[in-house]
């Protein structure tokens, strides 16, 4: 009996050191960063929705709750204005699309890593390069007295910067690099045992890569192009420095509606169109962080 009781006795610190010290758990370690994510992002969206549901009463200078500020934000210019932003950020986006997967192919497949380094490098300074100047620059190499307007008389054959396409080919200039920059890691995720075993079995190039290499890159694709369209979506500082108001967009008309431009007392319908602006970008999220885990179990 004694020997039994020794024995367990023995056994028990024998199992505590086993176990181990109690570990924190891994949860906290992202308490901070959950912090700082509700009082800089939490905080402003919910004063965006009070104030987007604050109806004020001019006559009477009452407050009260209600869905008018939302309702006036899609009807009339601002519908259109919104509509038009919808528009430019998917065309935009959609070119960025097309012209930035060969060019980030032709950098992934060049045996120069100088080359490759000096693109992706470009690539990251000029996909943040935007706001008052690339206006100006585009304004003074395209504009209706720039260098390269007066030069190739692109005036004369009814061309105008200050437009729907030509705020298009301005997003063009930070939207395909960043482009480069998003499907780079796909195509380089691409295994050379698919090409080599697509040309064993005869394929072309153009086989291969619309039956193996595209389907295996949609998902990349299109979560490159729903970053895009976001990315065009949220801009102002350019278009606001470019067009103006010869452009419809909800990011002008949000700015034009909190300073008074047009009428006065139109906080709160800001308000509402920026809140109609973080449900389109919630959607768009909703839809990019699916294809980003699908495209990530594909190519890892």
């Amino acid at each position: 009996m004694s020997d039994t009781l020794t024995a367990t006795a023995a056994a028990g610190p024998e199992k505590a050191r086993r176990r181990g010290p109690r570990r924190t758990p891994a949860w906290l370690a992202a308490v901070p960063l959950l912090a700082f994510t509700a009082i800089a992002f939490g905080i402003p969206a919910l004063a965006i929705v009070g104030g987007a549901l604050t109806v004020d009463d001019p006559a009477t200078g009452t407050s009260t709750y209600g869905t008018a500020n939302l309702t006036a934000s899609v009807h009339g210019a601002y519908l259109t204005a919104l509509v038009g932003s919808v528009k430019l950020s998917a065309t935009a986006a959609g070119l960025a699309v097309l012209l930035g997967l060969p060019l980030a192919q032709a950098v992934v497949t060049s045996r120069s890593r100088a080359l490759r380094e000096a693109v992706l490098t470009a690539s990251g300074v000029l996909a943040n390069f935007g706001g008052v100047p690339l206006a100006f620059a585009f304004v003074a190499t395209l504009g209706n007295s720039g260098v390269l307007t007066g030069r190739l008389g692109l005036a004369d054959h009814g061309w105008s910067l200050y437009s729907f396409w030509g705020l298009v080919i301005v997003y063009l200039y930070f939207l395909i690099p960043l482009m480069v920059l998003t499907i780079t890691p796909a195509l380089d995720g691409l295994r050379t045992q698919w090409r080599e075993a697509a040309r064993n079995n005869g394929a072309t190039a153009l086989q291969y890569w619309r039956h193996v290499a595209l389907p295996v890159l949609l998902p990349s694709l299109l979560g490159g192009l729903v970053l895009l369209f976001g990315s065009a979506f949220a801009a102002y500082a350019t278009a606001a420095a470019m067009v103006g108001s010869a452009v419809p967009l909800v990011t002008l008309q949000i700015s034009d509606a909190l300073s008074g431009n047009v009428l006065v007392g139109q906080e709160n319908v800001a308000l509402a169109l920026s809140l109609d602006m973080i449900v389109i970008a919630g959607l768009v999220m909703a839809v990019y962080l699916p294809l980003q885990r699908r495209s990530t179990r594909w190519l890892a």
